[in-house]
């Protein structure tokens, strides 16, 4: 392993984190632009179908994003990354996600389980998210097949 697939890896590490903070803390501006413009979000039919596109995945974010009443409201915690660099300018990667509900008030924190499976991008010198579907494994499972 190089220098440079290193530096993408820590890289690609930051973006998916960086989702997290900026889903988490209402910052829907931010979190968008961490996608191509061509990008599609999978989250099945619960969450609206396939979202294509930055301005679809804007607005959908906006609208769920809506419903939690404010920043910090819930926490994505990620973890387990596995990211396979397939290029210089494309990878793929999953992720375990614990989605949680942290509002004042809540009594059973647990929102749901699953796996992020992403594929990326190298756009301009930076790393973004391509494609990316979630595996819901609780409450209610809902997993398709993995992208490798």
């Amino acid at each position: 392993m190089t220098e440079d697939d290193l530096l993408a890896l820590e890289e690609i590490r930051t973006l998916r984190h960086l989702y997290s903070h900026y889903y988490d803390g209402g910052e829907v501006d931010r979190l968008a632009n961490l996608f191509t413009e061509d990008a599609v979000c999978e989250f099945g039919p619960g969450y609206g179908g396939d979202w294509v596109g930055r301005e679809a995945i804007h607005a959908n974010y906006r609208h769920f994003m809506s419903r939690y009443g404010g920043a910090f409201n819930v926490m994505h915690a990620v973890t387990n990354p596995a990211i396979v660099l397939t290029s210089g300018d494309r990878a793929t990667g999953r992720w375990y996600l614990l989605d949680l509900r942290v509002a004042e008030g809540t009594e059973n924190p647990l929102i749901l389980f699953g796996i992020y499976d992403d594929e990326y991008r190298k756009r301009d010198g930076r790393w973004l998210i391509h494609r990316t579907r979630l595996h819901f494994l609780w409450p209610k499972r809902d997993m398709g097949a993995f992208r490798a």
